[in-house]
């Protein structure tokens, strides 16, 4: 295994955690957080991913179902005594979008022509 892989599984680890910790281990914070949160775990889920060199159409339309099925999750799995929310799946895209952007801009230099 590429030491390539290593960042994109840090990163999906990372968001299981983030995604997935209970209400009651959630810290406060100002309003909009959240979503700043989410934009960059997102970011960084397609920008590692596709440093890694993973295929970016799987990529990409794996992390988007990734961001609706974590919502739905949140929704119906009682005990983490989370919501799911439809702006947090939107945020989640638009961080995917971003990740894919950075990921461009700082490949494209990088790859053999």
């Amino acid at each position: 295994m590429s030491r390539r892989i290593l960042p994109f599984v840090t990163a999906v680890l990372l968001s299981v955690i983030v995604l997935f910790t209970p209400q009651s281990g959630v810290p406060d914070s100002p309003p909009g957080t959240d979503k700043v949160v989410h934009v960059l775990l997102f970011a960084l889920l397609a920008a590692t991913g596709l440093w890694a060199r993973l295929p970016a159409v799987p990529l990409l339309g794996g992390l988007v179902a990734y961001a609706a099925v974590s919502e739905v999750l949140q929704a119906v799995i009682t005990a983490l005594g989370r919501g799911g929310d439809v702006v947090d799946g939107l945020v989640d895209v638009v961080g995917v979008g971003l990740g894919w952007l950075v990921a461009r801009r700082a490949l494209s230099g990088t790859r053999p022509r």
